[in-house]
């Protein structure tokens, strides 16, 4: 694939000739918050772990040198995703979403390549030297990374078939769940928990829950070269999809809490949560709002923090500081 020209009329001079270190900063800021993604990944890192221990009966939580080095790699390799995106989408971006750093000349694809080289080269190192076990799982995150990267080789097949492009890419988000939940039950050298089953499926299916709410838009909002839910399916048929993705999660959440041993008091969170998320969708049945259409896109982040939260982080949180 030839990679577009940089440069449009989005182009900002003073901002395309800064230094890159502060030109990758108003980078992440749009593309990629470290920060916010940041503290997300953490929590879905120390949740992971946390479930890990809660269902085999482990006391404590992993020592901070363990979950700082997992930190830096589970969001280093979201940072990856989305590097490797920008060279996916390169001739969409280009053509209709000529406002996007990269379009626009911000930061060049040579910048981006070179930037994820050196990220796949610290994550390797810091891996070895404190914990080579986790090579493999490791190796097993980036290659498949790889393969989303080429479109799995099979990408015009895939732009036609939006069921088959969205399942295989978001078997990314457990494959990643899988190494954070490895510093606990790998480095402790035993099986993984039966359990974890039922958190990976979790994670897979809040990556969809997440995928589908924000691309479910208001008729005003959307626009040429721009893949929404809405437009390909309708608005009953989006809203209807999204309802039914936010309860297969809920199924599989109620059955991850099961091999945990939680009580009712968290299924009563689980419900809870779910009958709010799923309120503003079923507004926008309605009111075709662009609000609306925007409260859906902040149910699923709202949703998947909260599922995170209430399988791993709550309860470990619960049992250092009341036990």
């Amino acid at each position: 694939m030839k990679l577009p020209v940089q440069g449009n009329a989005f182009s900002n001079a003073a901002e395309n000739n800064a230094p890159f270190s502060r030109r990758f900063y108003i980078y992440q800021k749009e593309r990629f918050p470290l920060l916010g993604h940041g503290l997300l990944v953490a929590a879905f890192s120390f949740s992971a772990i946390s479930y890990s221990r809660i269902c085999r009966g482990a006391e404590g939580f992993v020592d901070a040198g363990t979950f700082a080095v997992g930190v830096f790699t589970t969001i280093s390799l979201f940072l990856l995703v989305r590097i490797f995106d920008e060279f996916k989408d390169a001739e969409d971006d280009a053509r209709f979403r000529k406002e996007l750093p990269v379009p626009r000349g911000l930061v060049s694809y040579r910048e981006l390549a070179i930037t994820g080289i050196v990220l796949v080269i610290a994550q390797i190192a810091v891996n070895l030297i404190f914990f080579p076990e986790m090579i493999t799982i490791y190796g097993v995150v980036v290659g498949y990374l790889s393969l989303m990267g080429k479109e799995f080789f099979v990408a015009e097949w895939l732009k036609k078939h939006q069921f088959w492009y969205i399942t295989s890419h978001m078997f990314i988000i457990p494959l990643i769940d899988i190494y954070a939940s490895g510093l606990d039950w790998l480095l402790a050298g035993v099986n993984a928990p039966a359990g974890l089953f039922f958190f990976f499926a979790v994670s897979y299916m809040n990556g969809i829950v997440l995928e589908v709410g924000r691309k479910i838009r208001a008729p005003e909002q959307e626009s040429e070269g721009v893949l929404t839910y809405t437009s390909m399916l309708g608005v009953p048929r989006a809203i209807t999809l999204w309802l039914i993705v936010l309860a297969v999660t809920l199924a599989l959440s109620i059955a991850a809490s099961a091999f945990a041993g939680y009580g009712n008091a968290v299924l009563a969170v689980l419900g809870s949560v779910f009958l709010v998320c799923a309120l503003p969708a079923i507004l926008f049945l309605k009111n075709r709002t662009v609000k609306l259409s925007k409260m859906v896109e902040y149910a699923s982040a709202l949703w998947t923090i909260s599922m995170y939260l209430t399988l791993g982080a709550g309860p470990m949180i619960s049992k250092l500081l009341f036990h």
